[in-house]
Formats: structure tokens, C-alpha cells, sequence
């Protein structure tokens, strides 16, 4: 899965999201990379509402990994914002393993974090913002 969409305007988010769900195939781990205020929380929120999520989706920064699930397919989201913990004992102590092998989606974004226990199967998202505004988003 190599991909690059590009992101032009943030009108246009919904379109590269459903763009991204299309390639996702079965894999169900993605670690958002990306410099703060790339854009990284913006996108998966647009990924996950075109998932079918209607709850208010915001980023776990304090809470660490925030719960959804998808009103139209029931599928269970899981988004982790590892920006804030300390060393990788504390991923471990909420059970992040358990979580990536729980066959449910997993989007993760400060993924460097906890880079030792992700699957080998993960899907790294690079966010990066370019002139006036711009996204592109590389998938490998």
C-alpha cells in the first residue's frame, strides 16, 4: 500500500478521507506521523465521520486513546494520541498491545512514542504541509 493524496483545501478533506479508506485493504493499524499542527487529529476525524462515526470526534491527548463506533457498520475505531506519555511502559499499562491486536481500527498519531511494540503489519500515514496550506499525505 503506496499511496500519496493530496490535500488542497481543507474543503476537501472529506474527499481525500474517503480517497484513504479505499486503500486501506485489511490492515487495521495506521500511525499518523506528521509535525504539530500538520494536521494529523483533522484528518483521521474526517476519516472516522466518513466511517459513519456520529459522535463528537477530538483528539485523546489527555485521555491517550478515545472510543468510536461506527453508526452505519458498528465497527469499533479506536484513536490513540500518544503525544503525552512519558516512555513506553505507560502505552503498555493501558494495554495498547491488546488494542492493536484487537482487529478493530487503530489510528495513531505520535506513533515514534510506542514505535518498538507496533505490528509489523502497520501502515505509516505521513502528514506534511506544504504552501498555502496544502496536505499531502504519503501512505507506505
Amino acid at each position: 500500500m503506496q499511496s500519496i493524496i493530496k490535500i488542497s483545501h481543507i474543503n476537501l478533506i472529506h474527499e481525500a478521507a474517503k480517497q484513504f479508506i479505499a486503500s486501506m485493504d485489511d490492515r487495521t493499524v495506521f500511525a499518523f506521523k506528521g509535525a504539530m499542527g500538520a494536521g494529523k487529529t483533522t484528518f483521521i476525524k474526517a476519516i472516522c465521520e466518513n466511517l459513519g462515526v456520529r459522535d463528537v470526534i477530538n483528539s485523546p491527548t489527555f485521555a491517550i486513546v478515545n472510543e468510536y463506533r461506527s453508526d452505519t457498520t458498528a465497527e469499533l475505531i479506536y484513536h490513540f494520541d500518544f503525544y503525552r506519555i512519558n516512555n513506553l511502559q505507560e502505552a503498555l499499562n493501558i494495554g495498547a498491545e491488546d488494542y492493536f491486536d484487537s482487529g478493530a481500527l487503530c489510528f495513531i498519531e505520535w506513533p515514534e512514542k510506542i514505535a518498538e511494540i507496533l505490528p509489523d503489519d502497520t501502515v505509516y500515514v505521513n502528514i506534511s504541509e506544504e504552501a498555502e496550506g496544502c496536505r499531502i499525505v504519503s501512505i507506505s
